[in-house]
């Protein structure tokens, strides 16, 4: 039997090995699984990444070699990283912490380490969202980096959720434990200090846990004149909230953007679990399209066979929406999952990272890239991993992909799961 499912995989890695882009692999060590990765804004050589539970990798060279190093803090690393670069080269990443020398408690806080030196080493960090016994999970940054009086403020939004007190699953095992809500920091001396975290959502989760129920996926974007924006999923779908003062208020009412049908958790053969998180960017570009900002989930309301990438866009700073379009241009019923949108800055190009299984009629997944040149209206879609993977359900393959681009020279990253084997990739894609 395991000789006819190797020669199957080998005759679908035969067959399928057109990609154009050559694959570099980052990482196969301590069963690695979801990636971030940023790009120094003075170097597009120098991309830094992070991947759980507790590593970091860096490279020089746009990505053919890369150095693999194991983060630490005092505080504790524990998985959910997020890397990003400030205006001026130095590299954050934040991450979940495992922290009791203070009395602390697992998952009591984020951790927030910067390097100086273009993520070669790490400060021993800084933390906010204290606050026990919630738990604080799921956190995402932004920087700003446009010219307004905020410029290079750093910002960050999770989920806190209401008593430290979970099974293995992520469900409470408290049932008056109920409450989910978005919270919000921001720090203004390179994160060396934070602001007193609040609470930004207006309709809290009904349950806290990894559910449909709960509020998760927090993604905070910096605007075109250094307005704030965080957008999360929700039981009442893709939902936005807006600051114009810099994070210190927020709007009155939360913008839903778009519903998601069937909720942002739903099931994909082969995957332990499967999120269809927003992911949000704004061109600061001097394109035609400078301003705009844009939004990038995917969800079953085509069907549970037939999980799309979506997009919607803003041309009037986050007040309204256009009605969601695919990204993904397959025309059958497959999955596309796991989505991750950004936009190089020099270009005004959108690039959208993600898995896909049109090429297939099981759990065989191959990574693709989706690019506009046009603000969104039309995707070119092309297949950049070399061969597919074939995932099983029972290994964590992570919550999300990445990627990152800077005047042409585009890095996405993913995680591979050939049968239980993780490991991380990129390609190499110079545009």
């Amino acid at each position: 039997m395991k000789y006819f499912a190797a020669l199957a995989l080998f005759l679908v890695n035969s067959l399928y090995s057109q990609s154009v882009y050559r694959n570099i692999l980052v990482t196969d060590k301590s069963e690695p699984s979801e990636v971030t990765i940023s790009v120094n804004p003075f170097d597009n050589r120098n991309f830094v990444g992070a991947v759980n539970i507790a590593s970091y990798f860096y490279t020089f060279d746009g990505g053919l070699t890369w150095e693999v190093r194991k983060m630490e803090s005092t505080y504790g690393v524990w998985g959910d990283p997020c890397i990003v670069a400030d205006t001026r080269g130095r590299f954050y990443y934040f991450h979940l912490s495992n922290y009791y020398e203070d009395g602390g408690t697992w998952l009591d806080r984020m951790i927030c380490q910067r390097s100086d030196d273009f993520g070669i080493t790490w400060n021993d960090g800084s933390f906010f969202g204290k606050n026990r016994p919630h738990l604080q999970d799921k956190e995402w940054a932004a920087v700003d980096n446009s010219y307004s009086m905020y410029r290079n403020n750093i910002y960050s939004a999770w989920t806190q959720c209401g008593q430290n007190n979970y099974k293995d699953d992520g469900a409470s095992i408290n049932p008056l434990d109920s409450a989910s809500n978005i919270m919000f920091v921001y720090s203004t001396d390179g994160a060396e200090t934070w602001s007193t975290s609040k609470r930004i959502n207006r309709i809290s989760g009904t349950e806290c846990s990894d559910a449909g129920q709960t509020v998760l996926g927090a993604m905070p974007c910096v605007g075109i004149d250094g307005e704030v924006y965080v957008t999360w999923s929700s039981p009442q779908g893709i939902v936005l909230d807006k600051s114009t003062d810099g994070g210190v208020s927020f709007m009155d009412s939360d913008i839903v953007v778009s519903d998601m049908p069937g909720g942002f958790r739903y099931p994909v053969p082969g995957v332990y679990r499967c999120f269809g998180f927003p992911s949000m960017a704004c061109d600061m570009s001097e394109s035609v399209n400078k301003g705009n900002l844009y939004i990038c989930w995917a969800d079953q309301r085509n069907g549970e066979n037939n999980t799309d990438v979506w997009i919607s866009a803003s041309t009037d700073k986050g007040q309204n929406w256009s009605k969601p379009s695919t990204v993904n241009d397959d025309a059958g019923t497959s999955h596309q999952f796991f989505s991750w949108l950004t936009i190089d800055q020099q270009t005004g190009v959108i690039y959208v990272v993600f898995y896909d299984r049109r090429n297939y009629d099981n759990e065989y997944t191959d990574v693709y890239l989706a690019s506009s040149s046009d603000g969104g209206k039309t995707f070119l879609n092309e297949r950049i991993s070399e061969s597919p993977f074939f995932p099983l359900s029972e290994t964590f393959m992570g919550d999300y992909t990445n990627i990152a681009a800077s005047n042409g020279v585009i890095r996405p990253v993913w995680t591979r799961l050939d049968s239980n084997k993780l490991s991380i990739w990129t390609a190499i894609i110079d545009k």
